[in-house]
């Protein structure tokens, strides 16, 4: 893919440059982890039974650690060194909480942390083609992102996303480490909370389609507990969506009633959120297409403050 600057009526090439992973691309993707994936930095170069983590993070909004590799050759296996990580992760949580709570000041304890939703992230100027396959696997809790640096002092994260498949590791490996993984860890799929076939489906859909209106970068990503849509380039979750047999409960996060135009009054605060999720939290249910329409007023309120308060 050609990228050029325009100056004028001219087209100027954007060349890129070599990336050098260890000195300089680990080093930027650690100073800004909030900003490229969303996660708080906890340690570099975290060494444990032999194996070296390169970046551990963790993620507050799933309360998750994350494992952040930089490859600098094309000889290793995605899936054989994902699972080692993940492995040494769950053998040994004392040691990674301890590791988080001397590094960051704070006292994480076991059952503070969602273990399910722990993933390892791999970083490389590029992929193979048969490395980019091997995710290929429902529920995998790997990601792949290429970094490309460009002479204009621009630098290009970009995730690898498999096709979706509905075949998983467990039907190919009997390898135990990933077996030990997989009881443990699981990476969700919206369909995962949304039960086929059912009102809450077809209201979700529809939430989801007028929200593309709004701004068609809008990503969503899924948990144990809710489906999160946050801002493009921005790792903000604007709202989440949690599914009930027939309808969804709505959550407007880093909100209160009193920040909406709402003359129905259908918002509703939750008491507790401040003390338990450190933000305020708002909430709706919706039930019916007309639920729908009104709730994708308030998330266009939602949205336009979220974007005032970013781009300022």
């Amino acid at each position: 893919m050609a990228i050029f600057k325009v100056s004028g009526q001219k087209l100027l090439p954007i060349r890129t440059q070599k990336v050098d992973l260890e000195s300089d691309i680990q080093k930027l993707t650690e100073s800004n982890l909030e900003l490229v994936f969303g996660l708080k930095f906890v340690v570099s170069e975290f060494q444990l039974h032999g194996l070296r983590v390169d970046t551990l993070a963790f993620n507050e909004e799933s309360q998750s650690f994350v494992i952040i590799e930089y490859k600098r050759d094309k000889s290793f296996s995605v899936i054989d060194q994902g699972y080692a990580y993940l492995a040494l992760m769950l053998n040994n949580k004392a040691d990674f909480i301890l590791e988080y709570n001397e590094c960051t000041g704070k006292s994480l304890k076991r059952d503070d942390i969602d273990w399910s939703q722990s993933r390892v992230i791999f970083i490389a100027g590029s992929f193979t083609t048969y490395q980019q396959n091997a995710i290929n696997f429902r529920g995998l809790p790997f990601e792949l992102w290429e970094v490309t640096k460009f002479d204009n002092e621009t630098i290009l994260y970009n995730q690898i996303k498999a096709p979706e498949s509905a075949e998983t590791i467990k039907t190919i490996s009997k390898n135990e480490s990933v077996s030990q993984v997989n009881k443990e860890v699981k990476s969700y799929k919206e369909d995962d909370l949304i039960t086929k076939n059912s009102g809450g489906e077809k209201l979700f859909n529809q939430i989801k389609e007028k929200v593309a209106l709004i701004d068609e970068n809008i990503e969503t990503y899924a948990t144990r507990h809710y489906i999160a849509f946050r801002l493009p380039n921005n790792w903000r979750i604007i709202f989440v969506v949690k599914p009930r047999k027939e309808k969804l409960v709505l959550e407007f996060t880093r909100s209160h009633p009193k920040d909406f135009k709402d003359p129905d009054k259908r918002l509703r605060y939750i008491p507790y959120s401040m003390k338990q999720f450190n933000q305020h939290i708002s909430i709706m249910d919706v039930g019916s297409e007309k639920d729908v329409e009104y709730a994708v007023f308030l998330l266009k309120q939602q949205y336009d403050r979220f974007m005032k308060e970013y781009n300022n």
